[in-house]
């Protein structure tokens, strides 16, 4: 962590910058993120923004202070974008894209959970949020990255991953291989259905929510996703990280479960916010607990196949581990799709 070049950024946001300090959050996988402390309180949140992902960046924080004028509720507490001192979003220093984001605090957040309130707490905030922005047009928002959470797309990465990978990958990674290829049409009816397209945050890991001290929900962070999407892209995202019990690159796969009473109080949370989902839309909220899990197994394989460039990686094969991790869900979601659909059409049909 280079302290002067923080300080240096720092220095362009209208904040106060006396008798600072920095930590690093190492849970993301794509952007830097720093929490900045005054006199020792923790503050603001600092972050760099991996601008090959997010490649456009003006786009970006329109979306974001966007949704952030909707975002207000007295159930429902967000982040506040700070101003440059020149009155802009973020700055570019050093060819680096820096924002700075204000910290609630007393908030925390959590990688996994086995606690009922928090499964619950987690479906209310990801509601809420579908709540307040369902009058917005989706036409207002920039696809901040292209085909995000569009399988079809990642599945033509992945073809290619495979031809041009070494031979001694694909060998080690040969079961999550055939796996992938076993399932890749099995959601083709998902991309057909006449699903209902909404401003989604598109990113809703258990992770990208904060509590507080009483674990009662916050709000939604990690913003920069927040653009056109189907509800079952964050229904599915959140029931992959909160129902598994386990975190996302476990290694030992006997430790991934598939935790129907979390789930269905995770449902009950999303439905103590109202009618908002078409019968139509309802029907496919099954498959998308499959479905999300699946895709970002897919996306983990072929990062790994082509030598861990999207992703940050602490070892050679973390993203193995993901893969690993996250087909395992998948396939225990695949087979109690009955007692997800029942539970699922109890609570909000």
């Amino acid at each position: 962590m280079n302290t002067s070049l923080l300080n240096d950024v720092i220095s362009e946001f209208d904040i106060d910058d006396t008798n600072l300090s920095f930590s690093e959050i190492s849970q993301g996988y794509i952007n830097d993120t720093f929490l900045v402390h005054i006199n020792d309180s923790p503050k603001y949140i600092l972050q760099r923004i991996n601008a090959k992902v997010f490649k456009n960046v003006e786009g970006l924080h329109s979306n974001v202070e966007r949704a952030l004028k909707k975002l207000r509720a007295h159930d429902y507490q967000s982040v506040e974008l700070i101003p440059t001192k020149t009155d802009k979003p973020y700055i570019i220093h050093k060819d680096s894209v820096w924002r700075i984001l204000t910290f609630i605090e007393g908030s925390t957040a959590y990688n996994i959970t086995s606690n009922p309130k928090i499964a619950f707490e987690a479906g209310r905030i990801i509601g809420r949020f579908h709540q307040l922005l369902k009058n917005e047009s989706t036409t207002n928002y920039t696809e901040t990255v292209k085909n995000l959470n569009y399988l079809p797309f990642r599945i033509e990465e992945f073809k290619e991953a495979l031809t041009n990978t070494e031979t001694q990958l694909k060998e080690i990674a040969k079961t999550e291989i055939d796996f992938a290829t076993k399932h890749l049409h099995d959601f083709n009816s998902f991309y057909k259905a006449a699903l209902t397209k909404r401003v989604c945050h598109n990113d809703t890991k258990l992770n990208n929510l904060l509590f507080d001290s009483n674990d009662n929900g916050l709000c939604l962070i990690d913003l920069d996703t927040i653009m056109e999407g189907y509800f079952h892209y964050d229904f599915g995202d959140a029931v992959r990280t909160i129902v598994s019990e386990a975190n996302e690159d476990e290694k030992e796969v006997s430790k991934i479960g598939c935790n129907l009473e979390l789930f269905e109080t995770f449902l009950k949370g999303i439905h103590s916010n109202g009618s908002f989902l078409s019968t139509n839309d309802i029907e496919y909220l099954p498959i998308s607990c499959v479905l999300m899990p699946f895709m970002h197994g897919l996306r983990a394989l072929t990062d790994f196949l082509n030598g861990n460039i999207h992703y940050k990686v602490s070892y050679p094969e973390q993203n193995l581990d993901r893969c690993r991790s996250l087909f395992q869900f998948a396939k225990l979601a695949l087979e109690k799709q009955p007692e997800i659909k029942k539970i699922i059409n109890e609570h909000l049909n």
